[in-house]
C-alpha cells in the first residue's frame, strides 16, 4: 500500500483527478490523504464528497504532522504556502505548476504567459524546495499558444494538461519509474 497526502489550499480540481485516476487502478493500492491549510478550502468538500480521508491542517502544525505520519509522497496541488526545509526533509514532497519553469515562477502564471505573448507554455511537476517554484524539473509538457486562442481556451488547455499529467507522473514516482512523454500520449486514451 503506498501512502499519499495531496495538499491544497483551493479549489482541489488536480486533487480529485488524482484520486478518480487511483481509482481506476485497483491493481495500485494507494492511500490518499487530503490536506488543507485552509478550513474554508473547497478541496475539503471535493474529498468528503470522494469519501477520501481529509484534514485541516495549520501551516504552523506541517512539521509535527509529518514528523510522525509517513507517506510515500506528498504531493502538493494548489497548495498556496512555502514549506520550509525542515518540513520538506520529513518526506518526498513534489508540486505542479502552469508554466514551463523556469518562466513564470509564482502566482498567475498563467495570466503572466498569455500576457506576456508568449507562443509555448505548458505545465511542469518538480521536487519542492523552500525556494519558490525553484526544485528540480521532474515532468514538463508544453501547450502551443495560437495568435487566436483566447485567455479562456488557453487556460483551459493547461488545466486539462495538469489533471492528465500529474497522476500519470505521481504513479511512475510510486513505481520508482521514470516519466516518458509516451506515457502521457498513452495515459490520454480515455
Amino acid at each position: 500500500m503506498k501512502k499519499i497526502a495531496v495538499m491544497g489550499s483551493g479549489n482541489g480540481s488536480n486533487f480529485e483527478t488524482i484520486v478518480k485516476y487511483f481509482a481506476q487502478k485497483p491493481e495500485m493500492e494507494v492511500d490518499i490523504t487530503c490536506l488543507t491549510d485552509d478550513v474554508n478550502a473547497y478541496i475539503l468538500t471535493r474529498a468528503k464528497n470522494l469519501g477520501v480521508k481529509y484534514k485541516y491542517l495549520p501551516f504552523e502544525q506541517n512539521g509535527s504532522y509529518f514528523a510522525v505520519n509517513n507517506f510515500d509522497l506528498i504531493v502538493l496541488a494548489g497548495y498556496m504556502r512555502i514549506l520550509p526545509d525542515d518540513v520538506l526533509n520529513l518526506g518526498k514532497f513534489i508540486n505542479i505548476h502552469p508554466s514551463l519553469l523556469p518562466a513564470f515562477k509564482g502566482k498567475d502564471a498563467i495570466h503572466r504567459a498569455f500576457d506576456a505573448g508568449v507562443k509555448v507554455s505548458g505545465v511542469t511537476i518538480h521536487h519542492v524546495t523552500s525556494e519558490l517554484d525553484g526544485g528540480k524539473i521532474i515532468a514538463q509538457y508544453p501547450v502551443l499558444i495560437g495568435n487566436l486562442m483566447h485567455f479562456d481556451e488557453f487556460e483551459a488547455e493547461i488545466h486539462n494538461l495538469e489533471h492528465k499529467l500529474y497522476p500519470i507522473v505521481i504513479e511512475k514516482l510510486l513505481k520508482d519509474e521514470v516519466f516518458d512523454f509516451a506515457d502521457l500520449l498513452g495515459g490520454c486514451s480515455g
